[in-house]
């Protein structure tokens, strides 16, 4: 009996994105529009913001490095939202910010720029040997 269906052939035939002629698809969304930046791009824009903040008031902030990790590298007991490193010898005082810790805690993208203000202020407190209200006076009120 012959079969009025061609037979499969052995190797398939590739696949193409421009099937319908319209050319090949491009991002979602341009690069200006909020929608294409990351999560990780829109917390360090988040850090960077709290970190200016802060800079106006204490100018030698800008000697420090900011950091944004995703995890902290070390297994502890509770997890820390931040850690601040003071200056050695070759290699200036660091503040780190831990996304994702962070970002676990947070419902919301408000609640999440507040925390990582929060965590911001506390380290730089750390760092400068102050308590956080001194270093934000608005530090616990928002």
């Amino acid at each position: 009996m012959d079969s009025p269906v061609p037979p499969h052939p052995s190797e398939p035939r590739p696949r193409r994105r421009d099937r319908h002629g319209r050319g090949m698809r491009g991002p979602v969304a341009p690069p200006q529009v909020p929608l294409s930046a990351s999560r990780a791009d829109s917390f360090r824009d988040l850090v960077q913001d709290s970190v200016e903040r802060l800079e106006r008031r204490w100018p030698q902030l800008a000697e420090v490095d900011f950091v944004v990790l995703d995890v902290p590298g070390t297994v502890e007991e509770t997890v820390p939202l931040g850690s601040a490193l003071s200056a050695e010898k070759g290699r200036p005082a660091q503040i780190v910010v831990y996304r994702r810790p962070v970002e676990i805690r947070a419902k919301n993208r408000d609640e999440r720029a507040l925390l990582v203000h929060e965590v911001v202020v506390e380290q730089v407190a750390e760092l400068l040997g102050l308590s956080p209200e001194s270093v934000d006076p608005r530090y616990g009120q928002e």
